[in-house]
């Protein structure tokens, strides 16, 4: 809690006028707050005048014991500085955006002499152009599917494109126009490049006339079939517009429209990606730590977060009049490379976009507030079965994945109040380790042995384990060695013929299992539990198999690194098709002599 007596309200005096960022350590050195200022002076001063109005930062102030200072070369220098570190740090007391998903776009390809368009993802590199972004992968392929009911362009790999010697299911049922086996000229897949280009350029009016015209033309020669075929892509261009417009021109530009809204505790940002007045779709966020701030705070902190990575449009429409706008729109037109206008418009297509938004904010908190009761209710209800002193505030659960005890691997996943607590999970590797029941019980050895030496590690309420009794004896004679005390204990077991809806599950201390009912919300619950511990291990297991076949392959034969490898898996594609290929085949991967493709193929054969 701020007062005049705080040890660092002398240290704030002496700071310089000059802008920078500062930051409020703990005692381990550790930030708990980042923040930017025109003057640190000012800005810092500011937070021991007077008992700070946001709860979060009262508390902040009473564990700070140190501060530090970056003085920029200018203002802006200090906002990026600022998103960059709250990014790197995660302060715990700033306002966060936990969103390291880079988003995809549409990649058309130049250096093929029949384009490609495609999903693309990543630094954008390669030579073509790229159409985006898009809020998610789900909302580019439905894209895609209507880009292919008018234009059929290819969408395979240039490698794909190459080995083909008959068209694919695409060409069958007209969603591809056969390049790859000389179905089309290049001068007519030509036209359809330049026409897709139009579209996603947000030239529609362009290319209707252009269709236009050259279905008059093909008809003026009674070339009927050519014009019926135009009619047909000028009548799905007209369904496509209908399905993408929001009332819009589609001269109206790039812009991307942010609102903001807050209910029972819980902040909701929206997104709506908008490129030639189409909705590209919408994605909405929950900013960590922005209980108590105001609403303009986290408006702030999401913008100079969310685009610290990402190239802003030329125009971004925000529903809040926000004081640094002239501030943030100078540092985001530094990044485009261009202007960016950040504005709240009032009235007309704008304003209504702004409402659109804002109505989904409102839907997005009401499904979350909705399924977080849920949620809640469920745990309420977990623990008066089990016989806890209340709902558990965290549940791990562990679960062991191999075939045939080959790479024999384990997972953990947390649950907490809100979720699955994505960011605690963890993996193990359990090789040497005979049967299940031993290596569940090592998992769980791991666990507890890591958290009694930790002083901060955070103790389950409930440990859930897949398996049966065996499991369950097993994990508790580790527990009883290594004096766990305050931690409850559950087996889940399948059902006969492994059957959902029948689980066991085994308790400490009962002469039987208990069984829920198949329509049980707590036997729901824990399902989608070991389900998600029982996705993770399988992941890994696949990835160690994996990395298992290709370097019992590949990685002991001399001569061939980590290059070579990669190289030759991306031409081949796997191991069994490197074995079926021929020496000449394998000499022509960049770094592959004869030689060395001679003594690739005896090895791989004499594996066999």
């Amino acid at each position: 809690m701020a007062d005049a007596q705080h040890p660092l309200q002398l240290v704030a005096a002496s700071l310089p006028e000059s802008p920078g960022v500062y930051r409020f350590l703990d005692g381990e050195g550790k930030p708990l707050y980042v923040g930017k200022a025109k003057s640190l002076r000012k800005r810092v001063t500011s937070y021991f005048v007077r008992q700070h109005p946001i709860p979060r930062i009262q508390v902040m102030l009473g564990q700070a014991v140190s501060l530090e200072i970056t003085v920029t070369s200018n203002e802006n220098d200090a906002l990026i500085l600022e998103a960059t570190l709250i990014k790197q740090w995660q302060p715990r007391y700033n306002v966060l955006l936990k969103d390291n998903k880079s988003y995809p776009f549409l990649h058309l390809s130049t250096r093929h002499p029949f384009p490609r368009l495609a999903i693309y993802r990543g630094a954008r590199k390669e030579a073509g152009r790229f159409f985006g972004p898009y809020p998610s992968v789900q909302s580019l392929r439905q894209t895609l599917k209507l880009l292919q009911r008018l234009f059929p362009i290819r969408q395979c790999p240039d490698r794909q494109f190459e080995q083909r010697i008959r068209p694919c299911l695409q060409y069958q049922i007209k969603r591809c126009a056969g390049p790859c086996c000389g179905r089309v000229t290049p001068e007519r897949y030509g036209d359809w490049v330049r026409q897709v280009t139009l579209f996603l350029e947000g030239r529609d009016r362009q290319l209707a006339d252009d269709l236009k015209q050259a279905m008059w033309a093909a008809s003026a020669v009674l070339d009927f079939e050519a014009a019926a075929e135009l009619r047909d892509r000028l009548k799905a261009l007209d369904h496509v517009q209908e399905q993408r417009s929001l009332g819009l021109s589609r001269g109206a530009g790039d812009l991307d429209v942010v609102a903001v809204m807050e209910r029972g505790g819980l902040v909701n940002v929206q997104v709506f990606f908008i490129r030639g007045g189409s909705n590209l779709g919408n994605r909405d966020f929950f900013p960590d730590n922005a209980a108590g701030a105001t609403l303009e705070e986290v408006l702030e902190a999401f913008l100079a977060q969310f685009y610290l990575q990402r190239d802003p449009p030329p125009e971004i429409l925000v529903d809040l009049d926000l004081e640094e706008a002239p501030w943030l729109s100078r540092v985001l037109g530094e990044r485009r490379g261009g202007s960016v206008l950040l504005h709240q418009p009032q009235r007309g297509e704008k304003r209504r976009l702004l409402d659109m938004a804002l109505a989904n904010a409102d839907q997005a908190l009401t499904r979350r507030l909705a399924g977080q009761a849920a949620h809640l209710d469920r745990l309420e209800k977990l623990g008066e079965i089990l016989g806890l002193e209340g709902p558990p505030e965290r549940i791990e659960a562990f679960d062991v994945s191999h075939v045939q005890a080959a790479h024999p691997v384990g997972s953990l996943v947390v649950m907490g109040p809100e979720g699955m607590i994505r960011s605690a999970y963890r993996r193990h590797g359990l090789e040497g380790f005979p049967d299940d029941t031993a290596r569940m019980a090592e998992m769980v050895r791991r666990r507890f042995e890591r958290l009694k030496r930790e002083e901060d590690g955070q103790w389950p309420d409930l440990v859930l384990l897949d398996g049966g009794l065996g499991q369950l004896h097993a994990v508790l004679e580790v527990a009883d060695d290594l004096q766990v005390d305050g931690v409850a204990f559950c087996a889940m077991a399948k059902g006969p013929n492994r059957n959902a809806g029948r689980e066991r599950l085994f308790l400490p201390g009962a002469e039987s299992p208990l069984i829920l009912d198949p329509r049980s919300p707590v036997l729901f619950l824990l399902q989608n539990i070991r389900d998600e511990a029982h996705r993770f291990a399988i992941g890994y297991h696949r990835l160690k198999r994996g990395q298992a076949q290709t370097r019992s392959a590949l990685d002991q034969i001399p001569g061939v690194g980590p290059k070579r490898k990669k190289a030759l898996l991306r031409r081949f594609g796997s191991v069994k098709n490197l074995r079926a290929a021929a020496v000449a085949d394998l000499a022509g991967v960049p770094g592959v002599s004869e030689e060395l493709a001679r003594r690739i193929i005896d090895s791989l054969q004499t594996e066999t």
